[in-house]
C-alpha cells in the first residue's frame, strides 16, 4: 500500500514545488493538488462537509491553478507521481486540456494520475455552462475526448458536448494513457460509473468505515467486464489508527492520503520528516538526509530572491 500526500495550495505557505520535492525525499509515492476556478460569492450549493453554503476554509477560493502547480513540482522531481484530488476537468476546454495532461506526462516521463471530481459545486459549474444534472455526462465525453486525442493519430470526437473532427495532437502521454480516479462519494452510481469510464475510486473525507464500500465497487468492476483491480485511494481526513490502516491494506486499498497544512516551509517539511518515520517510509537516517536536501534547496531558494 502506497502513501501520497495532498497539498490543499493556496497562494500562501509552503509551494507545490517545495512540497512535493520534500515528499519525494521522505519517501512518498504520490503528490496531489486540488482545483477550483473560483467561488461565486452568491451559492446555493451546500459544501458535503458543513451541509450549507458556508466554506470550511478560504483556500477554496484561494486555490492555485493544478496543472501548473504539478508543472514546477514536476521540474523538481523525479520519482514522485503528480496527481489531482480532485480536478474538475469539465471546468476546462477538453482539447485543451488534454494537450497540457499529455505535455505534463511527457516533461515528467510518464508520472501524471489524473484525480477527477464531478463537482459538488453546482454553481461554480453553472458558471462554466456545465448543467448540473448533466455533469457526469459531460465528464464522460470529455474523459473519452481527451483519451482519443492521447491514443488515436488522427482523432476525432462527437457527443453531445464535445465534438471536432479528424484533427493531430501531440505529444502523446508516455503512459499508454494516464490513469483516472474518481473521487466522490461512494454509492451505486458512482461506482457503476466508475466500473464503465475509470480506473479507481479516491474517498471523500467523510468516508471512513469502507470495506462494504469497497466490495460493492469490485462487484460492480466484474460485472462491467474490467481486468485486474480497481485503484483504491483513502482520503484520510482524521488521523487513523493502526488497526485502520491495516484493515483497508487488507480489504485491496492502494493508497493512502495524508493532508499537509499550507504553512511555512521549515513547518510542512518537519512535518514531512517526522510522519515518515511514523509511516515507516524513512529511518532517522534517512530523514535527517531528507531534512538537510530540503534545507539546502530552502536556502538556495532564499539565496536567489
Amino acid at each position: 500500500m502506497r502513501h501520497g500526500i495532498v497539498l490543499f495550495t493556496s497562494d500562501r505557505g509552503i509551494t507545490p514545488s517545495v512540497a512535493a520535492k520534500a515528499a519525494e525525499d521522505n519517501g512518498f509515492d504520490t503528490f496531489y493538488v486540488p482545483e477550483h476556478t473560483h467561488i461565486p460569492t452568491r451559492r446555493a450549493a451546500a459544501h458535503p462537509g458543513t451541509g450549507d453554503e458556508s466554506l470550511p476554509d478560504d483556500r477554496y477560493m484561494r486555490t492555485l491553478d493544478p496543472w501548473v502547480s504539478l508543472a514546477t513540482a514536476a521540474a523538481v522531481t523525479s520519482r514522485i507521481r503528480l496527481a489531482t484530488a480532485v480536478a474538475l476537468p469539465v471546468e476546462s476546454d477538453p482539447i485543451t486540456l488534454a494537450k497540457t495532461i499529455a505535455s505534463l506526462d511527457h516533461l515528467s516521463g510518464g508520472r501524471v494520475t489524473v484525480g477527477a471530481g464531478f463537482g459538488w459545486n453546482t454553481d461554480e459549474l453553472s458558471d462554466h455552462r456545465v448543467p448540473a444534472g448533466r455533469r457526469r455526462t459531460v465528464l464522460r465525453e470529455y474523459l473519452d475526448a481527451m483519451r482519443a486525442l492521447w491514443n488515436q493519430e488522427e482523432a476525432s470526437y462527437d457527443g453531445e458536448f464535445v465534438s471536432f473532427g479528424p484533427s493531430w495532437a501531440w505529444p502523446k502521454p508516455v503512459q499508454p494513457q494516464p490513469p483516472v480516479l474518481i473521487g466522490a462519494g461512494g454509492g451505486p452510481k458512482t461506482f457503476a460509473w466508475i466500473a464503465a469510464n475509470a480506473d479507481g475510486w479516491i474517498t471523500t473525507p467523510l468516508e471512513q468505515d469502507i470495506t462494504g464500500k469497497v466490495d460493492a465497487l469490485h462487484d460492480n468492476w466484474r460485472a462491467a467486464g474490467r481486468a485486474g483491480h480497481p485503484e483504491i485511494v483513502v482520503l484520510a481526513a482524521v488521523k487513523p489508527s493502526a488497526e485502520d490502516i491495516a484493515t483497508w491494506e487488507r480489504i485491496g486499498v492502494t493508497e493512502i492520503i495524508w493532508g499537509l497544512p499550507d504553512k511555512s516551509e521549515d513547518e510542512v517539511i518537519s512535518f514531512l520528516g517526522r510522519h515518515a518515520r511514523r509511516l515507516g517510509l524513512t529511518s532517522d537516517e534517512g530523514a535527517a538526509t531528507a531534512a538537510e536536501a530540503s534545507a539546502t534547496g530552502h536556502a538556495e531558494r532564499s539565496g536567489s530572491r
